[in-house]
Parts: structure tokens; C-alpha cells; sequence
């Protein structure tokens, strides 16, 4: 990215990723390729990536972007999100063979206007044609949100896993602990992945209680297909006594996908944010 990146600081100390480039003093400053920072709730879509016949991020996305910049644009974006996975912060590169003209402060609002409702465009900037908004970054923290209560609340539909019976924290974050470092994680990866190195970095997870919702935090440097549903799944069978906080070292040495817990539904999954830096 151009020049030193500014960082500002969220609430809970995290800084923000590289968002702040160089920003366009002249208002018509032409560019071919821009960091896009959206948020969608994917209750609707069939994941982020392209596919024939179904609603996607990118489908929606790009298809604004190259109604609103009036040129092809390849829109690429900082990884893949399931069907009904949502994004509280994801980033998409923008590149065209034309220079782009309108103004980055003004772009968000321009594409948000006409961008589907279950999208929003929160910031734009400039980018070097070398940053790769899949490969540069350094790590994520995925978020899962569990609505436990005897009863469902209509407005977590599709956005919450309700689970009535109690759930026990403290066996859950024990069990999380054996999880965090370095493992080849082919027991918490969803058949149908072709990826044949499945060692990943986990930094830490985090179960949390804010009244009748938990909440799973899971940060990473990568992540396998389903990785962090299954690991989910797991914390909740771990609750329930299905599986011992002690177990969970031999089921990761083990890397059979039998032994790890259920592929929680997608319904409560949020990527949280993404670092660039870190």
C-alpha cells in the first residue's frame, strides 16, 4: 500500500487494518485499483463467491460497481464466506483497465445507494497494484453468536444458533484452550476441502457470556472449510458431555473428522474483522 498506513484504534484496543492510504488530495485523481471495506448480513446469499444461478456478494457487488463506474471491473475479494455466513468487515479489490474518477470519499455513499439492502459499502481507498486483498492479509477473528435461552427470539432468526438447554462456558473456553496454537487441523475440516496442508495458526478463542447470548471468537492466521462451525460444534458438545476438554489433544493429533463435535449451522456465523498488519 502507498506510504505509512494511518491506525486508529476500536473500543477493545484492536486496531483497525490498513485502511488509510495516500488519500486522493486532488478529488479527480484517476485509479485502477481501490480497497473496498463492506459488511453484509448473509442470511440471503449463497456465500461471497460467484456461482451460476444464485445470489452471491461478489455478484451483487460487482454488478454495481460496474454499473455505478460504467466499465468491466474485476471485484476480488479478502477470502470466501459459506451460504448464510455474514461479514461485519470484509474487503474487496477493485480493478479496472480505465482510470477510476470518482472521488474515494464519495464512492461509498454513490455505491450504497444502489447496492441491495443486506450490503453496505463502509470506505474506500486507494491501493498499490502489488497489495493482494486475499494473500496479504495476516490474520481474521471469526465471531459466532449463540442465542441460549428456553425460548427463541424471532428477530435472531437466521442470525443466532438457539440452543435451549444450558450451555457451561467454563468447560467450553478449557476445551477452547487445548484448541489455540499450531495444529494440523484435519479434524475440524469439512469433507469436500482439496487443500493438502491443513496446519493452521489459531491465536486465541474467547467464550463469552452478554446475557442470553454467547458469543465464540475465534481469531486466526487461516482458516479451513468449516473450521470454525466445526469448532463450534465441538465447545457445544464439549458443554453437553459428549466430549472431554481432555479428549480434544488426541482428536487433533488423531485428524480424524469423526471424532471432533457437530458442523454448527451457518446462521451465527459473523467474520468479525481482518488485519493486514499483525
Amino acid at each position: 500500500m502507498r506510504g505509512r498506513l494511518a491506525r486508529k484504534r476500536t473500543k477493545d484496543g484492536q486496531s483497525t487494518p490498513p485502511l488509510s492510504t495516500k488519500q486522493n488530495p486532488k478529488k479527480d485523481l484517476p485509479m485502477t485499483k481501490i480497497l473496498l471495506e463492506i459488511a453484509y448480513d448473509g442470511a440471503a446469499f449463497s456465500g461471497y463467491q460467484v456461482q451460476p444461478n444464485r445470489r452471491t456478494v461478489q455478484g451483487e457487488l460487482g454488478r454495481v460497481v460496474e454499473q455505478v463506474l460504467g466499465q468491466p471491473c474485476n471485484v476480488s475479494g479478502c477470502g470466501r464466506t459459506d451460504k448464510g455466513v455474514h461479514a461485519r468487515q470484509f474487503f474487496c479489490s477493485v480493478e479496472t483497465e480505465n482510470p477510476i474518477t470518482i472521488p474515494l470519499d464519495a464512492l461509498p455513499k454513490v455505491l450504497n445507494a444502489f447496492v441491495p439492502g443486506d450490503i453496505a459499502v463502509k470506505n474506500a481507498v486507494q491501493i498499490d497494484d502489488d497489495f493482494h486483498v486475499r494473500y496479504s492479509v495476516k490474520w481474521k477473528e471469526y465471531g459466532y453468536m449463540i442465542h441460549n435461552a428456553p425460548a427463541p427470539c424471532p428477530f435472531y432468526n437466521g442470525r443466532a444458533w438457539h440452543i435451549s438447554r444450558h450451555l457451561d462456558l467454563s468447560l467450553m473456553q478449557a476445551a477452547a484452550e487445548e484448541i489455540v496454537g499450531t495444529h494440523d487441523f484435519s479434524a475440524f475440516c469439512a469433507a469436500g476441502s482439496f487443500v493438502e496442508n491443513k496446519v493452521r495458526r489459531v491465536r486465541y478463542i474467547r467464550c463469552e457470556s452478554e446475557g442470553e447470548m454467547l458469543h465464540i471468537r475465534v481469531a486466526g492466521d487461516g482458516f479451513l472449510y468449516n473450521m470454525v462451525r466445526i469448532i463450534t460444534g465441538t465447545l457445544v458438545e464439549v458443554s453437553d458431555g459428549k466430549i472431554a476438554p481432555g479428549d480434544i489433544a488426541g482428536i487433533i493429533a488423531d485428524g480424524d473428522r469423526t471424532r471432533a463435535g457437530m458442523t454448527a449451522p451457518p446462521d451465527g456465523l459473523y467474520l468479525n474483522f481482518v488485519r493486514y498488519e499483525g
